[in-house]
């Protein structure tokens, strides 16, 4: 049981012991220990490396309370270090290593020449045109990104608070209760221009200047959205894994400035490691002191709970998710009257996603000056992306707002996999658009990004090759809307369907040419007169690719034709040249379509065909091609 800190003194006390402490760690090992890494075995690499280390005697998995001489080390299970392509990986400090595609097996020659000799193992290096890369920061994947909400995630325990407090963690706090008033916070972050980062971009400190405004209400909420429903996205799920405090820090200072003493966290319940953080980071600050009543000593009160979604991707929007939070079916209401009016249980609530209250400390600690000393005027700061689709180098990124979609897949994601030709990609999920080759210089940022009918949304990037077939992707969108949408509002509900309906008919070759018009004819009825923002942004992807693909549409319904063969229903199946006569693919054949003698080559009939690919995927030669 950690003792409660209750004045700034015995804060500075601790926190200067627990910078000794780690200063003091002889090496530390980072076994990441993230979502993407523990589903590849990292966990079982960090119970191997803890068992071979209390094996040979060498204390590791040690608080930085306790003292050991300076003969520990720190092994450490940390948060997600953003590489997912080359996980499980393990990072060796104080030299900065980064070891990549780890396994049990490693261990003992890990513990045995790194550990103890102090050796770099080449082969768990990372390695790229024959250039090895020693140092994590050396990577070009680290190398070309700015991190400052992640910049701790892999880089400290993740579920130790004296950790946190080792690299300055609760510093702004400290600040915000005995040194600023709330006006003063309020404006800091104001000036500094913070944005909300779960997809909206509205002006943080705005928001929180209008529930201060609330004076006479006895109590207020800090809500934050952790909720996270867009397919491919896992910006916030990181953030709650690898740095907890960060969050929670930045929600306290929002209560602080805004004069709210209870705070809600919103997690999706598929987020078990996230959610089980979160709880040990909200009891440790509990046992010091920096939640619950008279917070070091400063008569400020701030109480934090936890509140599990059961993953309906509508409670991302604020009114659903406060209905949640009650204990309602997660459906949005009208506005006015808005959350920081009339919230959470009916009161005044601030509420903002984990990216945005994890830049609040270092705005407060660091000023609003260096924050916008990135990013553009109108973006300001960093944003965190999930990088995914078809590109070398998946994973988490920080980058500047205004970097382009090019620097991002070709400097930071390596280019497209298989020496493809990049196609599109779709940014902001569901409610987002598929950008081409040609916005490819485009600035990643708010007001870029909407004027190219696009959104930045949370952040997730999935990334397209010339095989992917764009019509498919808006029907996949769109069919997750579907499923999605709360059914509230009529056209949210019925045009959605219908756009779903007539999408999946056009894949199926069974498309009208004047099935766009009406699909644009839906899109701008659903977006104007949808209740809330998943209905108002629901057509997004099917506009996006309208605009910008709209020939492939025209030979899906006019042609039926998929030039990528994705759409099954319009594929056709042709023997080449390359034919060996075998008769494998006609003996292989269900439906008997395919005839010809041994050693000639063999006919596909295409109106027997049913188009299953059986003979595609069992020619020994890649005689048979689809198209």
């Amino acid at each position: 049981m950690r003792e409660k800190l209750c004045s700034l003194e015995a804060f500075r006390a601790l926190q200067a012991s627990c910078m000794a402490a780690r200063e003091a760690e002889k090496r530390k090992v980072l076994v990441c220990c993230g979502t993407g890494c523990m589903a590849g075995g990292n966990l079982d690499v960090y119970l191997a490396l803890k068992a071979k280390m209390i094996e040979l005697g060498i204390p590791c998995e040690v608080s930085l309370t306790d003292n050991h001489g300076g003969d520990a080390v720190g092994l450490k299970k940390s948060g997600c270090h953003g590489f997912c392509e080359m996980g499980p990986l393990v990072r060796i400090e104080p030299e900065g290593w980064l070891y990549t595609k780890c396994s049990v097996k490693d261990v003992p020659e890990i513990v045995e020449k790194t550990i103890i000799g102090g050796e770099f193992i080449e082969r768990l290096g990372y390695s790229k045109g024959g250039e090895l890369h020693k140092r994590q920061d050396d990577i070009p994947f680290y190398k070309r990104q700015t991190r400052r909400v992640l910049e701790h995630c892999g880089h400290i325990d993740a579920e130790s608070i004296e950790e946190y407090l080792a690299i300055g963690g609760y510093e702004a706090l400290a600040k915000c209760l005995f040194e600023l008033s709330g006006d003063e916070i309020i404006k800091e972050v104001s000036d500094s221009g913070l944005r909300g980062r779960g997809g909206a971009g509205f002006p943080t400190g705005k928001k929180w200047a209008q529930v201060a405004a609330h004076k006479e209400e006895p109590v207020k909420y800090i809500v934050c959205n952790g909720d996270e429903g867009d397919p491919g996205a896992f910006m916030d799920r990181s953030c709650m894994e690898g740095d907890p405090h960060k969050i929670l820090e930045g929600m306290i200072i929002a209560g602080v400035a805004t004069d709210s003493t209870e705070g809600y966290i919103y997690v999706r319940a598929e987020y078990p490691t996230a959610v089980a953080r979160l709880k040990i980071a909200i009891k440790q600050a509990e046992e010091l002191g920096f939640l619950g009543d008279n917070i070091l000593g400063s008569g400020k009160s701030f109480h934090m709970h936890i509140n599990k979604g059961a993953g309906a991707f509508v409670c991302g929007e604020g009114s659903a998710m406060t209905a949640s939070i009650e204990g309602h079916r997660g459906m949005p209401r009208t506005k006015p009257p808005r959350s920081v009016d009339k919230g959470l249980f009916g009161k005044p609530t601030c509420l903002n996603n984990v990216e945005t209250f994890a830049n609040v400390p270092d705005i407060i600690k660091k000023g609003a000056e260096w924050f916008r000393s990135v990013g553009t005027e109108g973006s300001p700061g960093t944003k965190a992306f999930a990088l995914t689709g078809n590109v070398l180098n998946t994973g988490l990124i920080e980058v500047p707002m205004g970097t382009t979609m090019r620097e991002v897949v070709y400097e930071i994601g390596g280019g497209i996999k298989n020496n493809k030709e990049f196609k599109a990609v779709q940014i902001g999920g569901p409610s987002g658009g598929c950008l081409t080759k040609y916005h490819l210089d485009l600035p990643m940022d708010f007001d870029s990004l909407k004027q190219a009918g696009a959104i930045i949304g949370s952040g997730g990037l999935v990334v397209m090759d010339e095989d992917s077939c764009m019509v498919n992707i808006a029907q996949f969108f769109m069919n997750f809307i579907c499923e999605e949408s709360c059914g509230k509002c009529t056209p949210c509900r019925e045009g959605t369907t219908r756009m779903n309906e007539i999408l999946t008919r056009i894949t199926k070759g069974n498309g009208r040419m004047d099935d766009l018009d009406q699909l644009r004819h839906l899109a701008r009825m659903i977006q104007k007169s949808s209740l809330c923002g998943l209905g108002k942004t629901a057509p997004n992807p099917v506009l996006s690719t309208l605009q910008n693909f709209e020939e492939e549409y025209i030979e899906h319904i006019r042609d039926k034709r998929c030039r990528c063969g994705v759409c099954k229903d319009l594929a056709t199946y042709v023997i080449t040249d390359k034919c060996i006569g075998c008769t494998k693919c006609a003996r292989n054949c269900p439906v008997k379509a395919i005839t010809g003698s041994p050693r000639q080559k063999h006919v596909i009939d295409t109106a027997k065909c049913i188009k299953c690919g059986t003979c595609k995927a069992g020619c020994p030669v890649n005689a048979i091609k689809e198209g």
